[in-house]
């Protein structure tokens, strides 16, 4: 049996400490941490600062419901596909100037969807959005892993909690300002992505460099069968992920702007205890694999009972409820993806991030097209379903996860 204490690879190797059930103070983390970890709460603000405005968007633009879902299926599709180049170009360039250079691309085609006056323009701006998310989320989570040596566990925990305060904060953010209009979420996150820029170039330091690896080395990573089976996993649940993110907003009747951002930041709240609070203590107890078991199971369930209510105001409580699944999954599919593969964290951010995210990408207009056409509940009921295929792939390759003791421990 594995001592909770610490994780290990297949073959052995320390990831470093698991984090503590009594947390870590923000003192003992590098300054490089914090810095990418502000950065990412910036970045990630972009992704939910679009919810609370797509009911506004597809009425003042006549655009339905399947229209509407582009903007986030060309954003993903085109963030899983630029994760397939954007470790290799962080190998080249650097990290840190990776990551500058997605943040720019954020900035400029943020504030380009705030210009245009269509749907089909604007899906274009946000897929090119989507690569500079890629450029900025595979290296931003290297960097934190990269300069927290013997306290990676904490690291990865930190940036999924900034992650999850972006995604919560910015439904707040496009409720408040989307009460104006539609046009101002998108100037608002342009401007925040400047700011995040210069803050990045001035206190960011560039992590040890890992050597040069090609994209045949990154989708090499998914020879391992732990990489392969934890991406896959990864893939079917945000599947789910998005299905409640992009697309529980056009079904929420009768609420306002506001509302809707105020109960997707309130999800996202709870996406933090999840992933900041909850799994380290869990994990500690339990076992990484095991709990990310049960928060698939938990999540399936949630996403069957979001099919099964009629009430918009059960169906808001059961999205908020699910943030904790969510937290839990965030963490710890990150965890393992950092983890157990062999090549350098680029590499494996970008091969993770790749399946991640393009599973997301065709949820959105799944679901509009489904429930558009034979039910408005049923896309919730085909995302428990997908997200149940990921349990059933994990629980099948669980033995990928099965961490034995090296005979001595050192930090890897």
């Amino acid at each position: 049996m594995v001592p909770r204490a610490h994780m290990y690879n297949l073959s052995g190797s320390l990831l470093g400490p698991s984090p503590s059930p009594h947390g870590m103070g923000f003192r003992d983390f590098h300054p490089a941490v914090l810095a990418t970890a502000l950065a990412t709460f910036i970045a990630f603000l972009g992704i939910g600062v679009v919810d609370p405005i797509l009911p506004s968007i597809a009425k003042e633009l006549g655009a339905d419901h399947f229209m509407v879902m582009f903007l986030f299926t060309s954003y993903l599709l085109v963030t899983g596909l630029a994760n397939l180049v954007a470790g290799t170009l962080a190998t080249r360039i650097g990290s840190k100037n990776t990551m500058l250079v997605g943040i720019g691309i954020v900035a400029v085609f943020a504030g380009g969807c705030a210009l245009v006056s269509s749907v089909e323009s604007m899906a274009v701006l946000r897929g090119f959005w989507g690569l500079g998310n890629a450029l900025f989320t595979t290296t931003a989570l290297a960097i934190i892993v990269g300069v927290s040596a013997g306290n990676s566990g904490r690291a990865i925990t930190l940036y999924e909690a900034a992650l999850g305060f972006g995604i919560a904060c910015g439904p707040l953010l496009g409720g408040f300002l989307g009460a104006q209009s539609w046009r101002l979420p998108f100037a608002g996150t342009s401007v925040l992505m400047l700011l995040g820029f210069v803050f990045v170039a001035t206190t960011v330091t560039e992590p040890d460099t890992e050597g040069r690896e090609g994209v045949r080395a990154l989708i090499g990573t998914f020879r391992h069968t732990g990489v392969r089976t934890n991406a896959i996993v990864g893939m079917l649940y945000t599947y789910g992920f998005f299905t409640v993110l992009a697309y529980t907003p056009l079904v929420l009747e009768g609420f306002t702007t506001m509302q809707i951002g105020l109960v997707f930041f309130a999800w996202g709240l709870l996406v933090i205890v999840g992933s900041a609070v909850l799994a380290p203590r869990l994990n500690a107890r339990f076992g990484t694999p095991e709990v990310a078991s049960a928060a698939l199971t938990a999540f399936a369930a949630l996403l069957c009972l979001m099919w099964l209510v009629s009430s918009p105001m059960v169906l808001a409580g059961l999205v908020v409820t699910a943030g904790l699944a969510c937290g839990l999954l965030n963490a710890n599919l990150s965890t393992l993806a950092m983890g157990i593969s062999t090549h350098s964290r680029p590499s494996a951010s970008g091969a993770y991030n790749s399946l991640r995210f393009t599973g997301g990408a065709f949820a959105p207009i799944v679901a509009g097209y489904i429930g558009g056409n034979y039910g408005a509940a049923l896309p919730f009921l085909l995302g428990a379903a997908v997200i149940t295929l990921g349990l059933i792939v994990l629980l099948a390759r669980f033995s990928a996860f099965t961490f034995a003791t090296p005979d001595a421990v050192g930090d890897h």
